[in-house]
């Protein structure tokens, strides 16, 4: 029970914070106690908790809903053995006492003992009338098995019992979206609407069912009743808004993404869809101005400084885009995306060491796509500095161990360093992979392939 400031249930919680300043010690029943443990727990008080199942169980040494919240304790603290120790003797006082065995299916669901939660659950279903949030418990305990299917009974079970249990229907729309049934999903649905018309969510969640499977005129149609079924809705404008943007109706999705900065507090992302749309429609003044709130309102969001310097990158406004760019790494340094723009603008105006580590710290931070590979150690050719080269594309070839534009490289820079034999070795081995890339040898080595030697190979390779 929660305590409220205007009824009389208020004053045991009074009487009780009174008490522990004075150190008078007064009594109250075992349902007053109940109550005040409960609301510490719900305000995350644990001491306060604790003290008053202490004098609760000093007073009513035999509540056992007193002792149970002791258990609750005990599990929050991953006192598991003696949670278990109490849960043992509560269940030879009260074998039939549902909430012992929901308390011991917490225990097991701890230790990663979900199946034999599981069980104990279901022997908790023989015992109550109150299946509803037994279901749920059981559900969740699929879940984290990862038996979405028989996740999905369960949850649908809640729904079958309590038509308004919103979470349960987004556990079912979660374990069909898991298991990519999103047709079954539409099913479900639909059926579940002929029931409940005016269920806001099961719309929502009905237009993104039909968002994902690319139909966006049901999409449409399904937000569209979500909307009349709670026109206060902001998800349903968000996604109606998504749905009008696939159908190039960017003047309508603006419309809709406006509606919910009036309704709720300005969302970065519907900020940033205004920006994308204004930018689609050529008013880039607009769109600048929707981007600049993009990440004023929320710094960390990095697709909003991604709009700002891909919208300079393609004005050709180089400097500008660097300088959005480093903005962007100031605020999160480990962002691999900004580490590629960043490189990539700085290639584009000839600062090739600060793109060459541009590259170095994408591959750092794990971004091991081949380009990024290529790119970095074609820097280091630039920059004079063979041996890094090949440091970094041997690295690539542990990723892409039969890539013929890595063994080319390779070739190259061996034979810049006068190592004939390895670059002979990787010459044939790329014309092995693909002849078409021997151009790689003349346009990143031009002075090499006008070598002799080189020369000779490339005869006999090509006989």
């Amino acid at each position: 029970m929660e305590f409220s400031h205007n009824d009389n249930n208020y004053l045991p919680l009074t009487k009780f914070e009174s008490m522990l300043k004075t150190n008078h010690v007064l009594f109250f029943d075992s349902e007053e106690f109940e109550n005040i443990i409960h609301h510490y727990l719900n305000q995350g008080k644990i001491a306060l908790a604790k003290k008053a199942i202490k004098l609760g169980l000093d007073q009513h040494p035999t509540s056992i809903n007193l002792r149970l919240f002791k258990v609750e304790l005990y599990v929050f603290e991953d006192k598991l053995p003696e949670a278990d120790m109490l849960l043992n003797e509560l269940h030879n006082i009260d074998p039939s006492n549902e909430e012992v065995y929901i308390q011991k299916a917490n225990v097991f669901s701890k230790k990663d003992n979900h199946e034999q939660a599981i069980q104990v659950l279901k022997q908790a279903l023989e015992l109550t009338s109150d299946v509803v949030d037994l279901y749920s418990l059981i559900g969740m305990e699929y879940l984290f098995l990862d038996k979405y299917e028989d996740a999905k009974t369960y949850f649908m079970k809640c729904l079958e019992a309590d038509v308004d249990d919103y979470s349960a229907l987004y556990n079912v729309i979660y374990c069909f979206e898991f298991l990519n049934q999103n047709e079954e999903a539409i099913s479900y649905l639909n059926i579940f609407l002929d029931k409940n018309p005016y269920c806001e969510v099961a719309w929502h969640q009905l237009g993104k069912q039909y968002f994902t499977l690319k139909d966006y005129k049901k999409a449409l149609t399904a937000f569209d009743f979500a909307i009349i079924s709670d026109d206060t809705f902001v998800g349903a404008y968000l996604e109606r808004g998504k749905v009008l943007e696939q159908l190039k109706r960017y003047e309508d999705a603006i419309e809709n993404y406006t509606i919910t900065l009036k309704l709720d507090e300005p969302t970065s992302f519907a900020l940033l869809r205004i920006g994308n749309c204004h930018e689609k429609l050529g008013n880039t003044d607009l769109a600048l101005q929707y981007y600049d709130r993009t990440v004023h309102e929320d710094p960390l969001l990095d697709k909003g400084w991604i709009a700002i310097t891909k919208f300079y990158n393609k004005r050709g406004d180089n400097q500008k885009s660097l300088f959005f760019i480093n903005k962007a790494i100031n605020i999160d340094s480990e962002n691999v995306i900004y580490w590629k723009l960043y490189a990539q603008i700085n290639q584009r105006l000839k600062l090739y060491e600060e793109a060459e580590h541009g590259y170095k710290k994408a591959l750092e931070l794990g971004n091991y796509e081949l380009n990024t590979w290529l790119s970095r150690g074609d820097l280091l050719i630039k920059l004079g500095e063979p041996e890094a080269a090949v440091f970094n594309f041997q690295q690539a070839l542990e990723f892409y161990p039969e890539n013929a534009e890595l063994e080319y490289r390779l070739a190259g820079l061996f034979f810049t360093l006068k190592e004939h034999a390895k670059a002979t070795f990787h010459l044939k081995n790329g014309f092995k992979l693909n002849e078409d890339y021997a151009f790689i040898i003349d346009e990143l080595f031009p002075k090499i392939s006008e070598e002799l030697l080189v020369k000779n190979i490339l005869k006999q390779i090509y006989k």
